[in-house]
């Protein structure tokens, strides 16, 4: 997701710093970012031309280069420790008005401040998967989020022309406090063999009215990714309600993540 966000905030006429771990990492976000464009330029959409844009993404392996950026957002792995880890250098490297934002999408703002000695410019900016498509963002104040903090970033988000819901710092947030436990119920409904895979997308497609299937939309999150949400959901909410079906750790377990794996519950080339 993290090319997504750097692609809306180019589009947006933004100079964008893209770090990563590795220039093999930052060589796919830049191929990801020239195939979205090149899409989004044939249809016409784009408000200048691809090249232009993707000229306004620069990218480094160095988060010593961030020390001058006003606003950071952080897309790491869903991993607490990871996510912490990455706080507390962005604490020490950014200039001290920086806000750190995370792309979390079930983690603690709160705890990810606490990380930090300026926890008030520490907050939740949740995109939706695929960033360039998906119009809404989640704005999550933690309890020491202030609100200059939750202002700049709602102007950045409509700045984006995304569409902004606040959202307390409760596990899972809206959107995936709602999302998780029905992909979850979808896998346990594919494991208790009440339906095939397509039987239950189709079902949510043309009876629900959802635009793709709960066990697509998993294999395009990533299972490990909807794992690890369902994992922070039942620890932190302390309910067994959220507990992960056997079957997705089976599938995590074996490698088969979703398209990023190209076999989840569909197989893709």
């Amino acid at each position: 997701m993290g090319s997504g966000i750097a692609q809306v905030c180019a589009t947006a006429g933004l100079q964008v710093l893209l770090i990563d771990v590795g220039l093999e990492q930052l060589q796919r976000g830049q191929a990801a970012i020239a195939a979205s464009l090149a899409k989004l330029e044939a249809k016409g959409t784009l408000p200048r031309g691809a090249t232009e844009i993707a000229a306004k993404v620069r990218t480094s392996t160095d988060m010593a280069d961030l020390a001058r950026v006003s606003i950071v957002i952080e897309a790491a792995y869903e991993d607490v420790a990871v996510k912490e880890g990455i706080y507390k250098r962005l604490d020490l490297i950014c200039r001290p008005d920086a806000v750190l934002a995370s792309n979390t999408s079930s983690i603690s703002i709160t705890r990810l401040g606490a990380a930090t000695k300026r926890p008030d410019k520490v907050v939740g900016m949740h995109f939706m998967n695929p960033v360039p498509l998906m119009t809404l963002v989640e704005v999550v104040r933690g309890l020491a989020t202030s609100d200059e903090t939750v202002a700049r970033v709602n102007e950045l988000a409509q700045r984006l022309g995304k569409t902004v819901v606040a959202s307390q710092d409760a596990p899972g947030f809206i959107a995936n406090r709602v999302l998780m436990p029905m992909i979850n119920e979808a896998i346990f409904t594919l494991e208790e063999g009440v339906g095939t895979a397509e039987g239950i997308d189709t079902v949510m497609r043309l009876g629900m009215g959802h635009p793709l299937g709960p066990l697509a939309l998993a294999d395009l999150i990533g299972l490990d990714v909807c794992l690890a949400i369902l994992e922070v959901l039942q620890r932190d909410m302390g309910d067994d309600k959220y507990r992960a079906a056997p079957l997705l750790r089976r599938y995590v377990a074996a490698g088969w993540l979703g398209r990023k794996a190209k076999r989840g519950f569909y197989t893709y080339e």
